[in-house]
């Protein structure tokens, strides 16, 4: 079992470091924007699944082999840029039709709820740099005087994606609220979803460039 004072403190840096809007709070902004508050909230969840399986992955070693092997890194790294361009190109190539969407006009343009599952899983677990960060955050909170340490990472890591789910949940109906003023307009609407796109694609490029801090 953790210590009552290493879950404490464990849970209040997880809320600090949630609060702090990252690549997480963008993907879920840009999500409402582009396709509303619903899809964006299943958006927040499967991103949330995600990083729990970070966790899980961080507990039982992987997050070490991450952290040792550049080209693992590189794999998990490309993989999670590659998606969000993809995402933020999808987001572009629609954006003119986003006020039918908004509308329910066209509704074959709204995505499932597994999908919107999916893509959030894909991103908040294929992010090479979180996964290190917990690599080296988690092993400190942990004794094995406590019990089985795999155990132990399981329940402190449970903090993150539960403190994720309320901050990401709040940025993501606070965006959507917004994209209710863009959607009066159907130029406005195209804009802001192209704008989304862009910040995807940005997002994506981002996460790409980045290297290991050896």
């Amino acid at each position: 079992m953790v210590a009552r004072d290493h879950l404490l403190e464990f849970a209040g840096l997880a809320a600090l470091l949630v609060v702090i809007p990252g690549p997480s709070v963008l993907f879920a902004i840009t999500r409402a924007i582009t396709v509303g508050r619903r899809e964006a909230l299943f958006t927040v969840a499967g991103n949330a699944v995600g990083v729990y399986l970070q966790v899980a992955a961080v507990a039982f070693g992987l997050g070490t082999v991450v952290a040792a092997s550049a080209t693992v890194f590189t794999a998990v790294k490309v993989l999670g840029a590659t998606y969000l361009i993809y995402l933020g190109l999808q987001a572009i190539r629609h954006r003119a039709r986003l006020a039918d969407t908004f509308t329910a006009e066209v509704t074959a343009l709204r995505r499932g709820p597994l999908t919107m599952l999916r893509d959030g899983l894909i991103v908040g677990f294929a992010n090479p740099k979180s996964l290190v960060f917990l690599a080296a955050l988690l092993p400190q909170f942990v004794t094995p005087e406590n019990g089985w340490v795999p155990v132990q990472m399981l329940i402190l890591g449970m903090c993150i994606p539960m403190f994720g789910l309320i901050f990401d949940s709040a940025w993501a109906l606070t965006a959507g609220t917004a994209r209710a003023w863009f959607a009066r307009s159907p130029r406005r609407l195209a804009a802001v979803g192209g704008a989304g796109g862009l910040m995807m694609i940005g997002l994506g490029t981002s996460l790409a460039l980045t290297g290991r801090k050896d």
